[in-house]
């Protein structure tokens, strides 16, 4: 495997270097990390009020009491690990923590709400769901976010010796596979993994996962290039457009814009430019989804934390 690294990897070009001339804090503001994602959605606790009732306060605390031991001896496994260390494990909070969020019935199993710390469950087959998001409990799936940097190949092995994304993995990482692609010219955020199903509702068009880009053209921009682009433009395979157009940066003669699109067509970003008079000079890819690639350096891969993961599969009803 050809380790050569690309010319030009590492952080942002400074100014009078390849790629513009906005400085790298120009690049940080506009694709540092935002925070503020949706908050959690709460899980109601177990309904007493929706069991029916027998005649008598006695029975009527019986019959809820033995509805409630039901659904808890469906989920439970006494073979499997506590649900609050399982929780753990899997990074959503420590298991003290895990153990509030229990009691607080917000952790749901199955489809179950639990709200009894004793609970154990099997985390190869229990659905684990914290305030409605999916918890990953599969210890062989592997969830990662690559910064590619300009001149690497969208590929795992390239037979012409070129850069590629295996150039930056560690060992034990070369199973992973990247989900859709930026060509070579394009930096920012890949999605890196093994879970087929993720990667092929992210990439399926019916789910129409956005995708978010800066891109650095020449300014000033021409009269209605925003409403153009948000219209529709005419390219040879199909109108394309995107969902949202923002200006966030100018210097002399160019102009950083952000744009939004959930198009997974091939240079989709690049050939509409070209098609308004605008070609990209530089073309960064900050975010899929939910997921953000921040102040992440170019050139590295770090894993997907719970929430991100949570939030991810959500966005394709996983």
């Amino acid at each position: 495997m050809n380790s050569r690294k690309p010319r030009g990897s590492g952080r942002t070009p400074a100014v009078g270097r390849r790629g513009g001339p906005f400085q790298e804090r120009d690049y940080q503001r506009q694709i540092g990390a935002r925070r503020g994602a949706a908050g959690p959605r709460e899980e109601a606790p177990f309904d007493e009020d929706a069991v029916p009732r027998t005649r008598g306060r006695r029975g009527r605390g019986a019959g809820a009491a033995r509805a409630k031991a039901a659904h808890l001896d469906r989920i439970h496994d006494e073979s499997g690990e506590r649900l609050q260390k399982v929780l753990a494990a899997a990074g959503v909070a420590s298991r003290r923590v895990s153990e509030d969020l229990i009691a607080e019935g917000r952790v749901e199993v199955d489809g179950v709400v639990v709200t009894e710390p004793g609970v154990r469950v099997d985390p190869a087959t229990a659905v684990i769901r914290v305030d409605g998001i999916s918890v990953q409990t599969d210890v062989t799936k592997q969830y990662f976010v690559f910064n590619k940097p300009r001149g690497v190949i969208s590929t795992m092995v390239d037979p012409e010796g070129r850069p590629s994304i295996a150039t930056y993995l560690k060992p034990g990482q070369e199973h992973l596979f990247h989900v859709g692609r930026l060509d070579n010219e394009t930096e920012g955020l890949l999605i890196l993994t093994n879970d087929g199903e993720l990667a092929n509702r992210l990439t399926h068009p019916s789910y129409e996962v956005p995708k978010t880009y800066v891109v650095q053209t020449r300014g000033p921009l021409a009269k209605g290039v925003s409403n153009r682009l948000r219209e529709g433009v005419e390219l040879e395979d199909g109108v394309a457009q995107v969902d949202s157009f923002k200006l966030v940066d100018s210097t002399p003669g160019h102009v950083l814009v952000e744009v939004v699109l959930h198009s997974g067509k091939n240079r989709i970003v690049r050939r509409m430019f070209q098609e308004i008079g605008h070609p990209v000079e530089r073309l960064v890819r900050v975010k899929v989804g939910p997921i953000l690639l921040g102040d992440q350096k170019q050139g590295t891969v770090r894993a997907l934390n719970a929430q991100e993961l949570g939030h991810l599969k959500a966005l394709v009803g996983l």
